[in-house]
């Protein structure tokens, strides 16, 4: 099943006022879950959805609250999210960093007391797209193990990294897991393997099956320690640059709601320190080189980061969003 662009952000728009959203917070909240469904992220798409509005409905967010100042020096500013929206709260704030940064060069911005962003490759775009280099990340509530241990004390706090380039950016978005929790929910909804191993099961075996995964709850971190140790900094900057919550602490207040987070925006205008053509050029020779390395395997082109979500952008443009058509019927209810 299928469902056009414009029909999704419709739904979403009209459940969203439902709840008590004006009309412009709804129509910018509502695009942003339909871009990320419509870019192949699903699990924080449309999958997701349904899981804000039980969040709503239980007052872990505020559907009026707004971020608000905290302090503001020079290039950098601290902001409270006051358990508003997720991507309207990350979306403000990365449009404060890149206001700072056209003016500053960089921008920074720490927001704490704030709500599940969603996709946080959205805000990489978001920068990008602007013409700014784009760095954000958030933590999350304790639900991966350090590295060597078997009890989740860490986040998987997904860390984006996005540089711009005319005919598409080049953009990661990666959760400190192999795997964030939502794609192992789509894959196992699916009826399908992980395509590497993406976590333990009850046996202590490394494992592809996101059913046992679920079931443990022990997910593999990135690169096995260096993932743990990136994670623990992740966290740590964004609770001090903050002043909001660590993962252990967002643990402490419900332990299994995900709510109360700390996050981190920045972008960097690189036209401040470059002019446009040594930029475009460095880009794309960086690019055209990695396209034409030998590949594994002859069948499987090679992709740099970013490219295949332009790739399945396109696609559902024009074929519509692909979706489970029993989540998208409960929505349509809603």
């Amino acid at each position: 099943m299928r469902v056009s662009f414009e029909k999704m952000k419709n739904e979403f728009k009209r459940v969203l006022i439902k709840k008590g959203f004006s009309e412009e917070r709804a129509e910018v909240s509502a695009l942003l879950f339909t871009q990320t469904s419509c870019d192949g992220v699903y699990s924080h798409g449309y999958v997701r959805f349904p899981r804000v509005i039980e969040y709503i409905d239980k007052g872990y967010i505020d559907v009026d609250a707004v971020p608000s100042k905290i302090e503001g020096m020079g290039a950098f500013e601290k902001w409270d999210g006051n358990i508003g929206m997720g991507n309207l709260n990350a979306k403000f704030c990365m449009d404060r960093a890149i206001g700072l940064a056209k003016t500053n060069a960089i921008g920074c911005v720490a927001l704490k007391n704030t709500n599940h962003w969603m996709r946080g490759g959205s805000y990489g775009w978001q920068a990008a797209d602007a013409g700014c280099i784009g760095i954000c990340w958030t933590n999350t509530l304790p639900n991966m193990p350090t590295w060597g241990a078997k009890e989740s004390r860490i986040g998987n706090n997904p860390l984006i990294l996005a540089v711009p380039k005319v005919d598409g950016h080049v953009v990661v978005d990666m959760a400190m897991a192999q795997f964030s929790y939502g794609k192992i929910e789509v894959t196992k909804m699916n009826n399908e393997q992980l395509p590497v191993p993406g976590g333990y099961d009850s046996l202590g075996n490394i494992t592809r099956d996101p059913g046992e995964i679920e079931k443990t709850g022990r997910v593999l971190p990135i690169g096995y320690w260096k993932g743990s140790g990136l994670s623990i900094l992740l966290d740590l900057i964004a609770t001090i640059l903050s002043g909001g919550n660590s993962s252990y602490k967002v643990g402490k207040i419900d332990g299994i709601a995900e709510y109360k987070l700390s996050q981190i925006f920045i972008a960097i205008d690189p036209s401040k320190a470059n002019d446009s053509e040594f930029i475009k050029t460095a880009v794309n020779e960086v690019i055209k080189d990695i396209k034409a390395s030998e590949r594994a395997d002859e069948n499987r082109e090679i992709f740099y980061p970013g490219e295949r979500t332009l790739n399945t952008r396109n696609k559902n443009l024009e074929e519509g969003i692909p979706v489970d058509e029993k989540i998208w019927r409960a929505i349509e209810n809603m």
